[in-house]
């Protein structure tokens, strides 16, 4: 349990804590955004819209943060398209065939002081504010280079 679980208002003024090995070398979060190796993932959705990857080296595990010189891995942003019901979220890429850490994500583009809850994505779980409405953006840490094409809906592996 983290400071910003229990006092979610915190999260206005500090960022959610993040586990360093499961995302692409050199990234902090900040309260509205994430910055992997010096690239704003809100910016790159301006360039690129939704969805978009952007690919680093891959952290080695236990090193708080030293880059791979061999594995890469990448931060998906996807938008949320609907909440059809309570607990149910739609992206608008499809990460059936990707190794997302899903434990991970992060609401990004606004700061929420809701409380955390799980919503159901596909046959996983994510965990994100009970505040989620569509057009919010999701940035989510994979292992592996990802390509746009394994996002699209009907992708196949």
């Amino acid at each position: 349990m983290t400071l910003t679980s229990i006092l979610p208002t915190l999260r206005a003024s500090i960022p959610d804590p993040f586990a360093i090995d499961r995302w692409p070398e050199w990234t902090h979060p900040t309260t509205r955004d994430v910055i992997v190796s010096g690239v704003s993932m809100l910016r790159l959705v301006e360039i690129c819209d939704t969805p978009c990857v952007h690919v680093a080296a891959a952290v080695i595990p236990g090193t708080h943060g030293r880059p791979s010189g061999l594995e890469q891995a990448s931060v998906i942003v996807a938008r949320v398209t609907a909440v059809p019901r309570a607990g149910v979220l739609e992206l608008d890429a499809a990460l059936g065939t990707v190794q997302a850490h899903l434990d991970e994500a992060r609401l990004i583009g606004r700061v929420s002081t809701r409380r955390i809850r799980s919503y159901e994505l596909g046959a996983s779980c994510v965990s994100l504010p009970d505040d989620v409405v569509a057009g919010d953006l999701v940035a989510i840490p994979c292992r592996g280079a990802i390509t746009c094409r394994s996002l699209r809906t009907g992708a196949r592996p």
